[in-house]
């Protein structure tokens, strides 16, 4: 399915036909779900004074049954309660299950069985990819901006502390944060997070959506224990320099820590790290994230630069 014919199916959602095209799409709006938020008082008086570039509402989607929601947690964070308005306008409340600010992610539940998008790894994202937004802009009611995945991997934004962000040209307002981002076939590739805002703070086309492969990382944990724990490799990473990138370009092993993963598997201060569990490694934020796409006690392979010789060990998160 084209770009266009995608987009076109979804601005068709507001026809009165009944195509299997439309039908499809409209599961898509179904498993999105704006969030109505009890905001507390900021400043004097009784009035409710938003933070500057906090919209009023919000966006959620389904990714677990059993009214599973996943959203973005700066949108929901200063509210004292969470409603979840449906596609066909009722309202539930909605329970924080968890959240964890390190990768903008919280998960809600409601008394509802919404329809939940299948999921496509990041890995299996391509450059250029067509791809829709799905959220509540401006705190209009769901709505649908096509374009196309501009940058993978994204670890260097500076929004959060772990990031594994899809870059694209999809329009994104305040107010879609926490909403979906989902490729021509509707499945879910992303979580609508971070925007480059213009001075007007509205979308500036450069948007950043967390990829689905560290949402549903995050999620699981969220789900089953209300927390996330993270792996330690026992590695404390640095950046080259620019004249060090001249021949291969990795993460800087600066200190290992006494008896940690690290120093186990064989690796010594100086070492430069360029590949973690087959993802490739640019920068320390690169490792970073690699890391916490996995658990304690899962063994990784690791392949690093030695006195210009190449070795991969296994390295075993604690």
């Amino acid at each position: 399915m084209s770009k266009q014919v995608f987009a076109g199916a979804l601005a068709g959602l507001l026809l009165l036909t009944t195509s299997p095209v439309q039908a499809f799409e409209s599961r898509v709006l179904e498993s999105v779900v704006s969030l109505l938020l009890d905001w507390p008082s900021f400043g004097a008086g009784n009035a409710v004074r938003l933070p500057p570039g906090v919209a009023p509402e919000a966006s959620a989607v389904a990714i677990a049954p059993g009214g599973y929601l996943a959203t973005a947690y700066h949108a929901i964070a200063p509210a004292e309660g969470v409603k979840v308005r449906l596609a066909d306008g009722r309202i539930r409340v909605a329970e924080v299950v968890g959240s964890d600010a390190a990768t903008d992610i919280a998960l809600l539940k409601i008394d509802e069985d919404l329809p939940v998008l299948s999921s496509v790894e990041a890995l299996d994202v391509e450059l250029g990819e067509s791809v829709c937004a799905v959220g509540n802009a401006f705190g209009l009611g769901l709505s649908v901006t096509c374009g196309v995945v501009s940058a993978l991997h994204r670890t260097d934004t500076g929004f959060n502390d772990v990031e594994d962000f899809l870059q694209t040209d999809a329009a994104v307002n305040p107010g879609m944060s926490g909403g979906a981002l989902v490729d021509e076939d509707g499945r879910l590739v992303g979580l609508l997070s971070a925007i480059f805002a213009s001075g007007a703070d509205t979308n500036a086309g450069v948007n950043f959506a967390v990829s689905s492969t560290l949402l549903h990382r995050v999620a699981l944990d969220l789900k089953q224990e209300g927390r996330v724990f993270r792996g330690e490799s026992g590695l404390r990473l640095g950046d080259q320099s620019l004249d060090e990138q001249a021949m291969v370009v990795g993460a800087v092993v600066r200190r290992l820590l006494a008896g940690g993963p690290g120093e186990r598997a064989g690796l010594q201060e100086g070492d430069l790290i360029v590949e973690i569990a087959g993802r490739p490694i640019r920068s320390a934020r690169d490792a970073v994230t690699a890391f916490d796409l996995h658990r304690p006690g899962d063994s990784l392979s690791l392949t690093y630069y030695r006195d210009g010789a190449a070795e991969t060990v296994s390295l075993t998160l604690e």
